[in-house]
């Protein structure tokens, strides 16, 4: 029973992790169907058990999330504008913690329990497979025709012709989500090596960093910013002495790193040169690698428009509150300036277009947010608090280059407390 239910287990994950919409139902998408599920358990639970409880860690996050929309209502109000790009942010963060609680659920009863490893596992399963899926559609036209049948739209949650894609698997967004899985797979590997049948955990996983690591840069280049990191934490682990592993550990492991990352370059090598789809894909995922020892320095087309949309207000008004937009200034029918193309003041950078957006008070409410959101996961996990902080300093430099947040891959770790009952959390919780 349990392996029928697993790939159920990992579809439901996938919904929540890489959300879409049905060609049949276009304006709901996967992401709200779990948490209109996880609603359900919520209060199937309350109606078994005659109460409920109320983590007081997840009142105050949400109190952070309002105070993002209040900056966001607060912008649009002193600016008279339209653009409410960051009014719902309340509603965005309960709508992922439900699509969470859902798939949390179903985890512990398949397993009869739920840990902060099982998440990971699934995660990183789903993060694969949508790898694997993206490079077959592209080298197997049925199969991409049967998933274009199904899928709605373009863009990150969509379709997207030219680039690799997944189902709600694309671009940018889905970068920074494997760029958060590769990140797991780095600070789970020491902790593999603890267990007596560490093998079926370690081979499993580094097949996923070399997946995911190769495959993901082609879907989305942010995914080499998690690499990078992954790769860097991998080298202190195993290269320096240190606490996390025993020094026979250290090189069984390293030679198990070695060997895969060997075998993927070997692999890779022979596919860019043999087959013309993989040497274009290649040339595009890895593009800043291949100008660096082809020219000798970092040349990458989107990094020259970051380069290029890395602009600042200019006046104190603007740095305070920001102007109130974020998006197409050609949506506000009010408007008069200047139309610029794509986003407000023609720039995709992160932190440039909160500050224009809400300003510094905005993007202040949004780092407390997210610092928050990182403190409670860490609180809640000795083992895995230092994963948490990577994942907070991902989303830090992600917001470089695009405005999309990472707490999706933080929301599921919000509802384990509750899951595990464990009574060192009675005293974090409010009876209800």
């Amino acid at each position: 029973m349990k392996t029928v239910l697993i790939p159920f287990v990992i579809i439901a994950t996938s919904f929540f992790f890489f959300p879409f919409y049905f060609t049949f139902l276009p304006t709901v998408n996967t992401k709200m169907m779990m948490a209109a599920l996880g609603l359900a358990i919520l209060l199937v639970k309350l109606g078994r058990n005659g109460h409920g409880w109320i983590s007081k860690d997840f009142f105050l996050l949400s109190l952070y999330a309002t105070g993002v929309s209040f900056a966001s209502l607060l912008a649009m109000t002193w600016n008279n504008t339209i653009d409410g790009a960051y009014l719902g942010y309340i509603v965005t963060m309960w709508v992922w913690v439900g699509a969470a609680y859902c798939v949390v659920n179903f985890i512990k009863g398949v397993h009869g329990r739920v840990s902060v490893e099982l998440v990971c596992f699934y995660m990183i399963a789903v993060g694969a497979l949508q790898c694997i899926l993206a490079m077959s559609m592209e080298r197997y036209a049925p199969l991409k025709a049967f998933v274009d049948s199904f899928l709605y739209g373009h863009g990150f949650m969509g379709k997207f012709e030219g680039r690799l894609y997944g189902i709600g698997c694309a671009l940018d967004v889905a970068g920074g989500r494997f760029a958060v899985l590769l990140i797991m797979i780095a600070f789970l590997l020491p902790r593999m090596f603890e267990k007596e049948n560490y093998k079926q955990y370690v081979i499993p996983l580094l097949a996923a960093f070399c997946i995911i690591a190769v495959i993901g840069n082609m879907i989305g280049r942010t995914a080499s910013v998690g690499m990078v990191m992954a790769l860097l934490y991998l080298a202190y682990v195993l290269f320096i002495p240190n606490r996390i592993m025993s020094e026979d550990k250290r090189k069984v492991l390293s030679r198990w790193v070695i060997g895969f990352v060997t075998v993927a370059v070997l692999v890779s090598v022979f596919l860019y040169n043999w087959d013309a789809g993989w040497h274009k894909f290649f040339r595009f995922g890895f593009e800043g690698f291949f100008s660096l020892v082809e020219k000798g320095r970092w040349e990458v087309t989107s990094n020259e428009m970051l380069v290029n949309g890395m602009v600042f207000p200019d006046t104190f008004k603007t740095w305070v509150i920001g102007d109130g937009y974020m998006g197409s200034m050609a949506e506000d029918p009010y408007y008069t300036g200047e139309l610029w193309y794509g986003f407000y003041m023609g720039t995709d950078a992160g932190y440039s277009r909160f500050l224009f957006y809400f300003g510094i008070i905005g993007m202040g409410a949004f780092l407390l947010f997210m610092f928050n959101v990182c403190r409670v996961c860490m609180s809640r996990s000795i083992h895995y608090k230092y994963m948490f902080l990577a994942m907070l300093m991902l989303n830090l430099v992600i917001w470089v280059k695009v405005s999309t947040d990472i707490f999706l891959a933080f929301a599921p770790f919000l509802c384990l407390d509750v899951e595990e009952d464990e009574p060192e959390y009675e005293n974090g919780l409010l009876r209800v």
